[in-house]
This record gives C-alpha cells, sequence and structure tokens, in this order.
C-alpha cells in the first residue's frame, strides 16, 4: 500500500474532516482504493483486480478488512468510515449503475446501507478526473506541444485504456469548476486517411457503429493490428495489446510500432476534435493507462500534428497545449474534492 505523494495533495473545500473518508477509483480492469485519512493526506492506497470480487461491495470490504487498513483504522481516535466517494468508469445517471466493461451492477443507496456509510456519491470516472486537473502540480504531467494555457479557459480531458473516456472543465464566474459528464468516447470513428479507411471497413464486419472507443482502448489496441494485418498482408500472432506495446516500443516488430503510431495519430484527431469543441484554450490533458506508458515515443509520434490537423483552424490548434498526466492516482483528488463539496453542501 502506498500513500499519495504530498507534491499533488489537495486540501478539499471542508476543513470538517472528523473521520477517515474512503476514495475509490473503479475501472474496467482494476478497482483502486484509498483512505483520506485528514484534508489534503490520501495514504493506505490499494489496488484490487475486480474480477476477483463478485460485487463492488464485496471489493470495498476487502480493502476495509486488509490488515493494514483494518488496523490503521483501529488505532485511531475515529475508526468508523463514514463518509465514501466513488469514481466508476461508466454513466452515472439515477440511483442504478450497471458497468460497461465489467459485469458490477449496483444501486448507490443500497451500495450505502450494504457498507454503512452515511454518505456515499458515485461520479463518472473521467468526470473525477477532470475535477483534480487544476490540482495538478509541475510533476505530475509533461507537455507535448503547443503553447501556454489561457487563464479561466474550459479544458479538455481524454484518457484510453479499458475504455476511451472524455470529458472538460467548464469555469464558472465565481472561480469554481464544472465537470462535463461526458460519454463522448463513444461518438463515431472518424477516419482521417486511407489507412484509417481500411481499419474502419475492417472493424465494420465486427461491428455495426465502430465507436472512437473501438481503436482507442486496449481492446482497440487488438484490433488495429488484427486490421494492419489483414490490410498489409502481413502474419496475425494474435498478440494482446500489452505484447504489442513492448513490441512496438522495443523496436522489435514493425507492424507493432506501425499500430502505435496508428494508435497515436487518431487519438490526436479526437483530442483536436475536443479541443474545437469546447474551445479548449486551457489545454487538453491525456490521461488513461495506456499513453502514460508510452513516455518519449507519445512526443515523436503523430499525435500532435494530427491534433492540430484541423484546417483552417490550424492555427488556433498550435497555441492550445496538450498534456499527458503522470500522476499516478489524479483521480483521488477529484473524488476528494467533489465529496468535500458535498458535506459542505449539507
Amino acid at each position: 500500500m502506498t500513500a499519495l505523494p504530498l507534491a499533488t495533495a489537495f486540501r478539499p473545500a471542508d476543513s470538517r474532516h472528523d473521520s477517515p473518508r474512503l476514495l475509490a477509483d473503479i475501472g474496467g480492469t482494476n478497482a483502486r482504493f484509498g483512505l483520506e485519512i485528514a484534508p489534503g493526506r490520501i495514504e493506505m492506497i490499494d489496488v484490487l483486480g475486480c474480477a476477483r470480487h463478485a460485487t463492488l461491495a464485496d471489493a470495498t470490504r476487502a480493502y476495509l478488512a486488509s490488515p493494514a487498513v483494518a488496523g490503521a483504522l483501529a488505532a485511531g481516535t475515529q475508526a468508523a468510515v463514514r463518509h465514501a466517494a466513488i469514481a466508476i468508469a461508466n454513466p452515472v445517471v439515477g440511483d442504478l449503475v450497471r458497468m460497461t466493461n465489467h459485469h458490477w451492477e449496483f444501486s448507490i443507496e443500497s451500495l450505502r446501507t450494504e457498507l454503512g456509510f452515511d454518505t456515499c456519491i458515485v461520479v463518472n470516472d473521467f468526470s473525477a478526473l477532470a475535477r483534480s486537473l487544476p490540482h495538478l502540480g509541475t510533476g505530475d504531467k509533461f507537455q507535448v506541444g503547443g503553447g501556454a494555457p489561457v487563464a479561466d479557459a474550459p479544458i479538455g480531458l481524454l484518457g484510453a485504456g479499458t475504455g476511451l473516456g472524455v470529458s472538460g472543465l467548464i469555469p464558472g464566474l465565481d472561480g469554481s469548476w464544472t465537470a462535463l459528464r461526458s460519454e463522448g468516447g463513444h461518438v463515431s470513428f472518424a477516419p482521417a486517411n486511407e489507412l484509417e479507411v481500411a481499419i474502419l471497413q475492417f472493424a465494420w464486419r465486427e461491428f455495426e457503429h465502430v465507436s472512437a472507443e473501438r481503436f482507442l482502448s486496449g481492446a482497440g489496441v487488438e484490433l488495429i493490428y488484427r486490421a494492419l494485418a489483414h490490410h498489409l498482408n502481413r502474419p496475425d500472432e494474435a498478440l494482446g495489446a500489452p505484447e504489442i506495446s513492448r513490441r512496438g516500443l522495443a523496436g522489435e516488430c514493425e507492424l507493432c510500432d506501425l499500430v502505435i503510431d496508428t494508435f497515436c495519430g487518431m487519438l490526436g484527431t479526437v483530442a483536436g476534435n475536443l479541443a474545437v469543441t469546447l474551445g479548449a484554450q486551457g489545454g487538453v490533458y491525456i490521461g488513461g493507462g495506456i499513453v502514460p506508458r508510452l513516455g518519449e515515443r507519445f512526443t515523436r509520434s503523430p499525435f500532435r500534428a494530427r491534433f492540430e490537423q484541423k484546417g483552417r483552424f490550424a492555427g488556433y490548434l498550435a497555441e492550445v497545449p496538450t498534456y499527458v498526466i503522470t500522476a499516478e492516482y489524479p483521480a483521488f483528488l477529484g473524488v476528494s474534492a467533489i465529496l468535500g463539496e458535498r458535506l459542505v453542501g449539507n
């Protein structure tokens, strides 16, 4: 278990922190948990595999019952966790949540009751990640192209992992921010060149609707690989996404290297679309599990050129900075802020 580095610690809006608060970031593959034991102090972070637990409640209980967490709670003057905030890779509309990329489904109110919390809020993971953006330190991101961000301007966010998350931040007149509850990863994919037309035609053999997420995700890396192998008449070794990335980054496979370039180019187009849609002169941030692992290879990819490839708006986009988020658990900062605001408002 780890603690959130102090460089990224964020003091939420409220100061009434009389008990530890459970923070969670739930993806299609992993469930990440942490305890905010005081404002800005997020500790005992642990990652549990979603497939190893039948329900989200089971995973939460397993985390709270782990020796380190249970021991820390028992040693505290306020042992009970009363408030929880959960970011989840899924739309959150109403009380019932059914995960898109995993089999968990639950009622938020029933989850709160089952776990004995006074407060349990559940928000989209990219809405939570978006709320963290103003609080990221210089060591939590690196810039890939563009100029300086415009103050008090909208900010875009997207990231590829199990799926493709999309959100944004809209500034308020009082210095506050509103995170968009977007499902922009499911917009229809738009090819930008003949090679991508061929990839799209290959995907249409399997899917009636091909969204941006079909390509900009872990499964999408594998789909791009299969499509390129077919188009270029190369052997299809049925590689998984981690092995495709490994071989491409190591220079062991020309086809895998092309997959990385194609993926990054597609992401650049989608990021540029988001920037002009939101007027995101505050910058566009790239999160998710895939891009941060590409490291310097991402900066040499077609991403930035494709980001700016918008005809008459190329000059506009050339000034918009793009950032890769490198903070390990940034969504915790977002759900901490959301929970703090909820408790202050009650």
